[in-house]
């Protein structure tokens, strides 16, 4: 395993740069890394003046696909005029030479982020309302019209499902440390039995969970979508049973924790059911069938995103090394689950 080298940031050559970039932007800059996540490093950059917050492609060799930052920065600009909160973008740098890979810069907010979606730190009531308001946001993402907002070759629209399968089989293989039986399995299970492309294409934001969400500070609002980086036109369900993959985990105090052996009535949480009814209320539809491919597919593609996190932190290349390896040690159990679901 090779060594990690900290992923720092020139701010004198940056702040020149951004000085001629950004309106209004004034240097000196004071750049500390945000700890959590495993994408792509994330600063928060400081002036006299005003926070803002950069978002770079990590160094290192990366998969093709991988670490698209400049994809984050056209969505979070195409949806700016739309209900989706997200923070607003002011500049994306395409040239290597400026801090060594690419990267954008956008607005700082100054949020709430909740990483147990026990939320164990509010009261219930709040707890209950902060639920139905993200099941409102996913709706309104998926509600956009990606033709009027400018995102129509975003992806490649239909057999949506099809296509991940394969995708993620790839690059699951692509950073496969060892063989697990139970990635196998549901690798063949999927192939056999991914369900018919249904017509139906939404920008999805290929990551939604609770801590990808910033409240406001004293009301239960999102104020801000956060790590567009998996995002693509895709379909609805996937996007909601990412996030329903939660009630299925444990929440044992891990790196991931989830719902699973709660009172989640006392806490005041919706069930899977409830909270697929709330989000199917705001989508206008009255059902989901084969919510349980859906389920797995999330598992797996879960899983399949971990393997390549667990690859580049013992590649030397990952944003968080030691949360890196941790996470990498998920990919079994969650393959476990999705295997509980066939």
């Amino acid at each position: 395993m090779s060594s990690a080298t900290p992923i720092t940031l020139d701010t004198e050559v940056l702040s020149t740069y951004l000085a001629q970039h950004i309106d209004g932007f004034k240097g000196p800059i004071t750049a500390t890394k945000f700890p959590g996540g495993q994408s792509n490093p994330t600063f928060l950059l400081e002036t006299p003046d005003g926070k803002y917050v950069l978002r770079r492609k990590p160094p290192g060799e990366l998969l093709k696909s991988a670490h698209a930052v400049d994809r984050e920065y056209r969505v979070l600009s195409a949806l700016a005029d739309t209900p989706v909160p997200v923070a607003k973008v002011y500049h994306l740098c395409e040239d290597t030479d400026v801090i060594g890979s690419m990267f954008y810069v956008m607005e700082y907010i100054d949020g709430r982020v909740f990483f147990n979606p026990a939320l164990p730190d509010v009261s219930k009531e709040e707890r209950s309302r902060m639920y139905a308001e993200m099941s409102r946001v996913l709706a309104e993402l998926h509600k956009v019209n990606v033709h009027e907002v400018g995102l129509s070759d975003y992806g490649r629209p239909g057999n949506y499902y099809e296509r991940q399968v394969s995708r993620w089989t790839t690059q699951y293989k692509a950073t496969e440390t060892e063989v697990i039986p139970e990635m196998d399995a549901v690798i063949e299970w999927l192939a056999a039995n991914t369900v018919e492309d249904d017509g139906q294409v939404c920008l999805a934001h290929g990551d939604f969970r609770l801590d990808n969400m910033m409240f406001a500070q004293h009301e239960p609002k999102v104020l801000a979508l956060v790590d567009w980086e998996l995002s693509t036109l895709g379909h609805p369900y996937a996007d909601l049973a990412y996030q329903c993959m939660q009630l299925h985990l444990p929440n044992d105090g891990g790196v991931l924790p989830g719902l699973g052996g709660l009172d989640r009535q006392a806490l005041g949480i919706p069930s899977e059911e409830e909270y697929v009814a709330m989000y199917c209320e705001h989508m206008g539809i009255d059902s989901i069938p084969n919510w349980n491919f859906y389920l797995v597919f999330g598992f797996f593609r879960f899983a399949a995103i971990l393997q390549g996190v667990k690859k580049r932190a013992l590649d030397g290349n990952a944003s968080n090394a030691a949360q890196g390896l941790q996470l990498g040690e998920l990919v079994k159990p969650l393959a476990q689950r999705a295997v509980a679901l066939l």
